[in-house]
């Protein structure tokens, strides 16, 4: 049985410098990064392969984000395992399943509900190496550091993602679909090399055999929990729809989708720099509302039609509001349990993750009716919508928040 790895309590936890001297966490951020890469990569070139085969807008949203609908099954059934028995084994496990999966994609020929499928079992098989990963976060940086970890893991998928967009554009004028699947394989088998080399097996954090019933014990008493439940609706749903708004930027500009991609997750990057390494928690607090909101508000741009210049713009600007994860993410964890956070943070990612599908079907059913540009004002108002009338739910959760921790505090 292994040994309990202590968690570090000497580390610094004011620069992303200071995190990545410690061996295991720039072990999972390297394998992180990689797997980000490889993802962007495999979802670009499938996004492009399904347009040119169907012409069809929904299809090709769904494509692109089709994996995230699986994700909900991994946190309704075995999410438990993020939180059990030899941790690194598990997480090497399912890396090896996503290589597996991803080089099926390479595979000439393949039918298309072939396709569709391994969509399907690679989103359940990654929502449980997200919640995996989490665990280990959350055990290998001290509690004070968690936020400035997350943001760079947000940070780097946002760079990365601005890398793969932007390297899977060029690719695909050279390269077949299939031959940026095969990329895709190497940098996600690199991956799974790295998580061997630097992860160590962790404490065995559940006291209960992982499985089903265990999954749905934490997951009922984490939806009984109404500042969890607040928190949980803010991080999935107005992040969902904008980036159902995203799938759509193939169907508007089928020529410059990569450049409203690659702006998009500028942003992403240039928000959470911001957010999570210069505002103390309880900046992020406050700007969260303000954050949710500039999410969506310059996507009504697109009833006009905007040129590309300010539609790449507007897309840089409010992609900079999904660094509101952050400081929702900050007050999730302090009211979650320690023996169930690797679960409870799969549980959110998962979430999110789903509603990034259900956003992307939205967004892409609606276009089949509806021009893709009048598509993204709706889905953006509808996410304004959302923001505006749960504020007070999450509010009420921050005081719920407030009110466990005076208990210690007073201690």
């Amino acid at each position: 049985m292994p040994s309990a790895t202590p968690v570090p309590t000497a580390l610094p936890t004011t620069s992303y410098r200071a995190l990545l001297r410690n061996r295991e966490f720039a072990g999972l951020y390297s394998s992180f990064t990689l797997t980000v890469t490889a993802n962007t990569l495999s979802g670009f070139a499938l996004g492009m392969l399904v347009s040119h085969q169907t012409r069809s807008p929904f299809l090709t949203a769904v494509s692109m984000y089709g994996a995230t609908f699986a994700t909900v099954l991994g946190a309704l059934t075995l999410m438990s395992v993020a939180d059990g028995n030899r941790p690194r084994r598990t997480l090497l496990a399912l890396q090896c399943v996503s290589l597996v999966g991803v080089a099926a994609q390479a595979i000439p020929g393949l039918p298309l509900p072939v396709r569709f499928g391994l969509l399907l079992v690679l989103g359940f098989f990654q929502s449980l190496g997200t919640g995996t990963r989490m665990g280990l976060l959350a055990e290998v940086v001290p509690n004070s550091a968690y936020a400035l970890a997350r943001s760079l893991l947000n940070i780097t998928s946002g760079g990365m993602a601005i890398l793969g967009y932007a390297i899977g554009a060029v690719l695909l004028r050279y390269l077949s679909p299939q031959e940026v699947f095969t990329t895709a394989t190497v940098l996600t088998g690199v991956a799974l090399l790295i998580v061997a080399a630097t992860v160590r097996e962790h404490s065995i954090r559940l006291t209960r055999r992982p499985g089903l019933r265990q999954t749905w014990t934490a997951n009922i008493a984490l939806f009984s929990h109404s500042g969890q439940r607040a928190l949980l609706l803010n991080l999935w749903v107005p992040n969902g729809l904008i980036v159902g708004c995203e799938a759509l930027f193939i169907s508007y500009a089928p020529h410059n989708a990569g450049t409203l991609l690659a702006a998009g997750s500028a942003g992403m990057l240039v928000g959470d720099l911001t957010v999570g390494r210069l505002l103390s928690a309880e900046r992020r607090r406050r700007c969260a509302f303000a954050l949710r909101l500039l999410l969506a508000v310059p996507y009504l741009l697109f009833a006009a039609h905007p040129p590309l210049l300010p539609a790449a713009f507007a897309v840089f600007v409010a992609s900079a509001g999904f660094a509101a994860t952050l400081p929702l993410q900050e007050q999730l964890l302090a009211l979650t349990p320690d023996p169930v956070r690797g679960q409870v943070q799969g549980v959110e990612s998962a979430g999110r993750m789903t509603w990034q599908g259900i956003g992307a079907a939205i967004a892409g059913g609606a276009a089949q009716y509806l021009t893709p540009g009048v598509t993204i004002t709706a889905v953006a108002a509808v996410s304004v919508a959302v923001t505006v009338f749960t504020r007070p739910l999450v509010l009420r959760a921050q005081a719920v928040r407030i009110g466990a921790e005076a208990p210690a505090d007073n201690a």
